[in-house]
């Protein structure tokens, strides 16, 4: 099964050699794992874009790692392309190294808007297209939430 393997592992500065760990974990599962940064190309925006859904497009399944990133919620390009995979039809896994609750991890809303409150590890919609697909976000603790292979090997068995 060839796994698209989103998340912000892209942003690191050894995110090849990360990617490539998380290709090898694949393997070792019997799956061809495909990593955002395995296609060049031109850097402009658009065509990172572009490439990234067709890479999408020529997988059975997405991964997605859903820890909290650059604040407390994850990373919206990954949220984007785990909408992008569940709207073509494809199963979609994620995991968090964060196993805390949304609203335990949220706490207030400093603008006085609610957060939702479902023992949910995140929002209910990213929750809710994994369980449509038949999994369920992982939440396992990890110290480095980018490198290690626990929460993304628990997430590959589910498929």
């Amino acid at each position: 099964m060839r796994i698209y393997l989103a998340g912000p592992e892209v942003f690191l500065p050894d995110a090849r050699a990360v990617g490539a760990a998380k290709k090898a974990l694949c393997a070792r599962l019997g799956h061809q794992g495909v990593f955002p940064l395995d296609e060049d190309g031109p850097e402009d925006w658009r065509s990172i874009a572009a490439r990234c859904e067709s890479m999408i497009r020529r997988c059975d399944a997405l991964v997605a790692n859903l820890s909290p990133f650059r604040g407390t919620g994850a990373d919206p390009g990954t949220v984007y392309e785990l909408g992008f995979a569940r709207a073509l039809g494809l199963p979609v896994r994620g995991f968090t190294a964060d196993p805390r609750a949304l609203r335990e991890r949220v706490g207030t809303c400093p603008h006085g808007m609610a957060v939702e409150d479902f023992a949910l590890a995140e929002n209910l919609m990213l929750e809710g297209a994994i369980a449509a697909t038949g999994g369920a976000l992982v939440r396992l603790a990890a110290a480095d939430p980018w490198r290690d292979p626990a929460p993304l090997e628990a997430a590959l068995r589910q498929l």
